[in-house]
């Protein structure tokens, strides 16, 4: 059974194609996968930060996450050779879909004084990277049991190297990109400072 967002992909796949100009069905871009990354930083109680982490993710993606380690050591940050420093999970197939959806549709939405994620977090190589500064966003995590604020990483990774038709691909699937606004022109007609 296939997820509504990938329903929804494969209807807007050939306006897709006609928008951005391509000769073939099988260039338009597409969602590979989706990475989300936690990292604890410098918590005093790392061990409990780390099972913490691993438990919201858990929820939040419904994917049990890998636990990353220190590839080095480093005396400034008090961190040694292997240590556990985060959390990640690579969401595929209808997981992806499910998490994508949840993530536009309700997550995003909540995030106070909300404008719109910003249409140029992209790699070059056609990946959008969004950053979530806090957990609480999300309808499965209970507000009352939170211990500590855990910051997101949440990467797009897609099949094209052309960071406008990602845009486009993704702008299709829901994501809510900030639109550029006319600044107030003074009167004797150039743009007035933001």
């Amino acid at each position: 059974m296939e997820h509504i967002l990938q329903t929804l992909y494969k209807e807007k796949r050939t306006q897709l194609k006609d928008q951005l100009g391509l000769a073939n069905i099988h260039q338009v871009p597409q969602l590979k996968k989706i990475v989300v990354n936690c990292a604890i930083g410098s918590q005093s109680e790392r061990k409990q930060a780390i099972e913490d982490a691993v438990n919201e993710v858990t929820l939040i993606t419904g994917q049990k996450p890998v636990i990353t380690k220190s590839k080095k050591a480093i005396a400034n940050f008090k961190l040694r050779e292997g240590e556990n420093v985060g959390v990640k999970v690579t969401l595929r197939g209808s997981k992806m879909y499910d998490f994508m959806m949840r993530l536009v549709r309700t997550a995003i939405p909540r995030i106070r004084d909300f404008r719109g994620v910003a249409p140029r977090a992209f790699d070059g190589r056609g990946n959008y990277t969004l950053g979530v500064a806090e957990q609480s966003i999300f309808p499965e995590i209970e507000l009352d049991k939170i211990k500590r604020p855990l910051g997101f990483d949440i990467t797009f990774v897609t099949s094209t190297n052309n960071d406008d038709h990602a845009r486009e691909m993704l702008r299709t699937l829901g994501m809510p990109f900030r639109t550029r606004t006319a600044q107030p022109k003074k009167e004797d007609g150039t743009e007035a400072a933001a």
